[in-house]
């Protein structure tokens, strides 16, 4: 990897990130609602739902359909295929969104790297996307499931690291996240009540271009690096059961951020001679107030370092993979970054693991 000391002109660089949201929106108040009327009936503690759904700091989520819609999905299948049609929309909105941003066109477009945890597809979304933008023939697919919400960050990692490879090309990095279509009606558990308030829907799409591409613009990306929390199995991730996804989310995460994320990232700035004083520019997943609280408590963050991420969960809750494209995509049409500016891009995810991604302005 390139390090600090030889600059990061070898690098590939992200060119433009684009951003989209379902038409489909509802309040907290309006979904605490719809809960409460679902759940209340099963002798739940409505409070507690209540209670659970305020303390995740989000007013409200974008849905991939009208909430009115959503009783009518009975079983996996009738969800998954809502899936299917939301995310091919969503994903090609995306995906014209950034390439006109970029200046670029479908057909200069070599690789694609399709991120989701959401949903089930083969062909993979990738595939309906290219057909219906009518990318080349010769174009490299490579559909990536079950990172979850790190595979933004990781999404952006293993693009850089195939244009280093061949720095004459472009890719794509897509994520699509339908957190909505997932909730199992039927499970009390507390893991279901939090992530009923906690995630929303989203998709995103980063351009990257090698170093000898034309019309260098955007950070570079210098180096990432991957770290994988061994016997972490059960912290996050998914339970398939007959009805579909069930979410295993663990309350230890904070725990696991404050316990590893200061010592993974000073050694990452370190092997490339910088410190956390260095980085002007935090892009971190919007996993949760508990973990955003303890990214700034583990790293010394002054509160105003991870605002981007404070806001994007406040406004849309936590997207899954999409969140950190999110607040990268802020970032990158923001006033701020200068030439020269030190970026790091942060992420967890099931494994457990994390992934952090180095850029330079």
């Amino acid at each position: 990897m390139p390090s600090s000391t030889t600059g990061p002109d070898s690098s590939p660089f992200i060119r433009a990130v684009g951003r989209a949201l379902p038409p489909h929106y509802a309040t907290q108040e309006q979904l605490i609602s719809a809960f409460r009327e679902l759940w209340a009936t099963r002798h739940f503690n409505v409070e507690r739902l209540e209670d659970l759904h305020r303390a995740v700091q989000v007013s409200g989520r974008h849905l991939a359909l009208p909430i009115e819609s959503y009783p009518a999905l009975v079983g996996f299948q009738q969800r998954n295929d809502a899936w299917i049609r939301a995310a091919t929309e969503m994903s090609e909105t995306v995906v014209s969104q950034a390439l006109d941003k970029a200046e670029l066109s479908p057909a200069d477009v070599d690789h694609v790297f399709f991120v989701t945890v959401t949903g089930l597809a083969t062909p993979s979304i990738d595939a309906r996307v290219a057909n219906r933008l009518r990318f080349r023939e010769d174009f490299k697919r490579t559909p990536l499931f079950g990172l979850g919400c790190v595979a933004g960050a990781g999404g952006i990692a293993r693009a850089a690291d195939y244009l280093r490879a061949f720095p004459s090309q472009t890719a794509l990095v897509i994520t699509t996240e339908l957190c909505s279509l997932t909730l199992q009606r039927e499970d009390l558990s507390i893991p279901n009540i939090i992530a009923s308030g906690l995630f929303g829907d989203g998709a995103a799409c980063a351009v990257l271009r090698g170093a000898e591409t034309p019309g260098a613009k955007g950070p570079r990306v210098v180096a990432s690096r991957s770290v994988f929390y061994r016997d972490t199995e059960r912290i996050m991730g998914w339970d398939v059961v007959d009805s579909g996804f069930k979410v295993v989310l663990s309350a230890k995460v904070p725990g696991l951020v404050r316990e590893h994320i200061r010592r993974d990232v000073d050694r990452f700035l370190e092997a490339h001679g910088l410190s956390r004083g260095d980085v002007r520019h935090w892009v971190a997943h919007t996993g949760g107030p508990k973990v955003l609280k303890a990214f700034e408590e583990a790293l010394e963050l002054e509160s105003a370092a991870l605002e981007r991420s404070w806001r994007s969960l406040r406004e849309v809750g936590n997207l899954s993979s999409a969140s950190v494209l999110f607040v990268l995509g802020e970032t990158l049409e923001g006033p701020e970054p200068r030439p020269g500016d030190w970026g790091l891009m942060m992420a967890l995810g099931p494994g457990f693991c994390a992934e952090m991604v180095l850029l330079r302005w």
